[in-house]
């Protein structure tokens, strides 16, 4: 199958074949985002994981990835990348040819965004996909979406951030958008509506009783089967995911269990089985900022030292079995999480609710309630190919 070398001008398109390839791909961000004080650098590990051969993907996709380069005054310097992938579950979920595209960067020059969109659908026309959507990097349990509107802060942990000019790049070459996702932001120092403490006072004399999510040895690996249980029963038809093997979702868990505080993970049950959670996390992005992406021994002490001062978080999932929304344990849940958060000796003042598709009016709605307001859009673009 071809991978053919894009020549534009002074700037080469190519598919990333070396180690050397590898490190210019990773070397991009730090082009693209140089003065940007809102981004948050990755950690290098973390994105390089995806592209080495232990990487579950590889049992049911394949990807290229792929550089785009210019030669200056100081030798080849990257100037953007992307990743085309093909993912079997998406297309046995789907039933369509959907092929994906991710990992994502570029400087500000049309010509180049175009090389390297070219060249990722070049790719998955090859592969036999008639259709792309992106960003998404492999699956949308990963980092996926452009930032659209709110441009103007920091992302919260695990959150996009992209420069204005990535929406435009796609929509000038023929990228239309599928789908939009919002992001909502609940000042904590505030009372939620004393409808959400009701709603635990009734969900409580219901018989269902509520718990942390336990962070030490077998019993973390016992709530997280749980979860993941629970995950898919309640998330199972949503838009463009796929689904993860226990296995896969253990492994995700485990990277987040030192930095998990239960007092902001909320388990509801009802006769010993979970019915609900409230998944919260604290926001590590500007300690990960200070950090620069890199975790040496310097990186370290940074880590430890401002982590302290962390007081916003992320709440990433209100999730309930459809037959307990009627007991009232989303908006239980929502009001034990927020409790948590706000009578620690350090309390989180803020929160951000992320992130909820524009058509998932359910969430939203219970979302709005609690006062939380929408003040980021993200976008996921499609392509007939």
């Amino acid at each position: 199958m071809t991978q053919t070398v894009k020549q534009v001008g002074e700037m080469q398109v190519r598919p990333v074949l070396s180690p050397g390839d590898q490190e210019l791909f990773l070397d991009v961000p730090s082009v693209v985002y140089a003065g940007d004080r809102h981004w948050v650098p990755p950690l290098r590990s973390s994105i390089a994981k995806y592209f080495k051969p232990e990487n579950t993907f590889f049992e049911y996709g394949r990807l290229q990835q792929f550089i785009a380069t210019r030669f200056g005054p100081n030798g080849t310097q990257p100037v953007g990348r992307v990743v085309a992938a093909v993912n079997d579950r998406l297309i046995a979920r789907e039933g369509e040819n959907i092929g994906l595209v991710g990992f994502f960067e570029c400087i500000d020059e049309a010509e180049v965004g175009k090389a390297l969109l070219d060249s990722a659908c070049d790719w998955l026309r090859q592969q036999g996909m008639t259709q792309a959507r992106g960003p998404i990097d492999l699956s949308t349990h990963n980092n996926c979406l452009f930032l659209v509107d709110g441009f103007d802060s920091m992302p919260y942990m695990m959150m996009p951030y992209n420069p204005p000019h990535y929406p435009r790049l796609f929509e000038q070459h023929g990228w239309q958008k599928a789908k939009d996702a919002y992001a909502y932001l609940l000042d904590l120092t505030k009372p939620l509506p004393p409808e959400f403490e009701r709603a635990y006072r009734i969900a409580s004399k219901s018989g269902i009783t509520f718990r942390n999510l336990r962070l030490k040895g077998d019993e973390f690996i016992e709530d997280c089967t749980a979860i993941y249980h629970l995950f898919n029963k309640a998330f199972a038809n949503n838009w463009s995911s796929t689904p993860r093997t226990l296995e896969e979702f253990l492994e995700e868990a485990k990277s987040l269990q030192d930095i998990a505080d239960a007092d902001i993970f909320v388990i509801a049950e009802y006769e010993g089985e979970m019915v609900g959670f409230f998944m919260a996390l604290p926001n590590y992005s500007p300690v990960l900022q200070k950090v620069n992406g890199k975790l040496d021994w310097l990186g370290i002490l940074k880590f430890l030292w401002y982590r302290r001062s962390i007081d916003t978080g992320r709440v990433v999932a209100i999730c309930s079995l459809p037959e307990y929304i009627r007991k009232l344990v989303p908006m239980a849940v929502i009001y034990l999480g927020r409790e948590g958060g706000v009578t620690k000796r350090k309390p989180y003042r803020e929160a951000e609710l992320s992130w909820v598709y524009e058509d998932n009016m359910p969430s939203r709605k219970i979302i709005e309630a609690t006062g939380a307001k929408i003040y980021k859009t993200y976008r996921i673009y499609e392509k007939i190919l």
